[in-house]
């Protein structure tokens, strides 16, 4: 087959066209700082302002209830730091659980070890899910927030954001809800009342959108401190002359998603029924990871036995199939994901994990080529240490 398959879009996404073409007067004429009073730079705040308010159109929420960071990463630290450091004087308990994005654990983790916060991390289940009545449980007067993903980032296992968000208010807690819904926006409602949170981030490069351009929607009257100072931009909230021509493509890119949300999702999720129909019967000793249904139209992840995952990446590339793992290279050594590790896998399982994510530039021959090629890899693997165990 000519060409290669790109099967990582949960990593990133391709730029699309129209979202280009969006940008490139952002880029080229109307480069002005928005924060400026002179004609040209208007021209760059009243795009900042389009933008703002269509990306509030999308979440459901006021256009002051939205800002503009540099991507899921800071959007997500904004939230972590910012409401924990603003609401401290209330109580010092965060909650989250063991499956959040590195954005979401590394952040918590630093509030612990620097800040005197503490964490409570809940469990999931074999298929990557938290129950809501478990995060309930360990809520107390001194939580002031609760950071559950909308889906991970590695299986594609929904989470049940809303259930958690009506469990908190029936209880009476005032904990900040907030979600990462990076992996999810573009693929999933994310209107912010419908779902019930107090914060939620997002990022464009998971949507078709440029890289290093998110968005962070704060309820009205949500105490946070912001975590980068300076400048008075984003209504003090974020310090920083803002990305123009990056918002300019988050919003429309997002426009886009949601227009055609449906029919984007019936076609990828087609191709992912057909990757993972497959590779389930094309090789052997393979599960499927992550929730069976609750899951994201896009996401086919697996775990084989007796495979290393960075070795199964490396001859997949050679046959220009581009995909991911979930194991991680730290230091040398090939470590299975705590998203694995947290869903229960063995580590010999874990550690041969692979993440198919199927897009909109996909073709189903492609497919069948990715299928066939993840077959003949696992044999050939395989069959260089048949009986080496692991």
């Amino acid at each position: 087959m000519e060409g290669s398959v790109y099967l990582d879009h949960a990593a990133t996404t391709p730029l699309a066209p129209e979202v280009l073409e969006a940008m490139l007067p952002y880029l080229r004429d109307e480069y002005g700082n928005p924060s400026s009073i002179y004609g040209l730079a208007r021209g760059a705040r009243r795009a900042l302002d389009q933008s703002r308010d269509a990306v509030a159109d999308v979440l459901g929420c006021r256009s002051g209830e939205v800002v503009f960071t540099s991507g899921g990463t800071e959007s997500v630290n904004l939230a972590a730091k910012g409401v924990a450091w603003a609401n401290r004087t209330r109580g010092n308990h965060l909650v989250s659980t063991r499956v959040e994005h590195l954005a979401v654990i590394n952040a918590l983790e630093y509030l612990e070890k620097h800040g005197g916060f503490r964490v409570t991390y809940v469990d999931v289940d074999r298929r990557g899910r938290v129950d809501p009545e478990a995060v309930l449980s360990v809520v107390t007067p001194e939580t002031t927030l609760v950071s559950v993903q909308l889906a991970n980032n590695e299986v594609g296992t929904l989470q049940p954001v809303r259930e958690i968000a009506e469990r908190l208010r029936s209880a009476g807690h005032r904990a900040v809800l907030h979600t990462d819904a990076c992996q999810a926006a573009g693929a999933l409602p994310i209107d912010v009342d419908g779902l019930g949170v107090d914060m939620l981030s997002l990022t464009a490069h998971k949507l078709y959108g440029p890289k290093g351009v998110g968005a962070l929607y704060v309820r009205r009257g949500t105490l946070y401190h912001p975590t980068a100072h300076g400048g008075s931009n984003e209504r003090g909230r974020r310090a920083g002359t803002e990305n123009v021509a990056g918002i300019v493509g988050l919003a429309t890119a997002l426009r886009m998603a949601y227009a055609d949300l449906e029919a984007n999702n019936a076609y990828i999720g087609e191709l992912r029924d057909r990757l993972v129909a497959g590779v389930l019967g094309r090789a052997s000793g393979v599960e499927l990871t992550g929730h069976p249904t609750e899951r994201l139209p896009s996401f086919a992840s697996f775990v084989f036995e007796r495979i290393e995952g960075e070795s199964l990446l490396l001859a997949l590339d050679a046959r220009n199939v581009f995909a991911s793992s979930g194991a991680a290279c730290t230091s040398g050594t090939l470590d299975p994901s705590h998203v694995m590790t947290a869903m229960g896998l063995p580590a010999d399982l874990a550690h041969g994990s692979l993440r198919l994510t199927t897009g909109l530039t996909n073709t189903p021959e492609q497919i069948d080529y990715a299928i066939e090629q993840v077959g003949q890899v696992v044999e050939k693997l395989r069959a260089l240490a048949p009986a080496a165990g692991r």
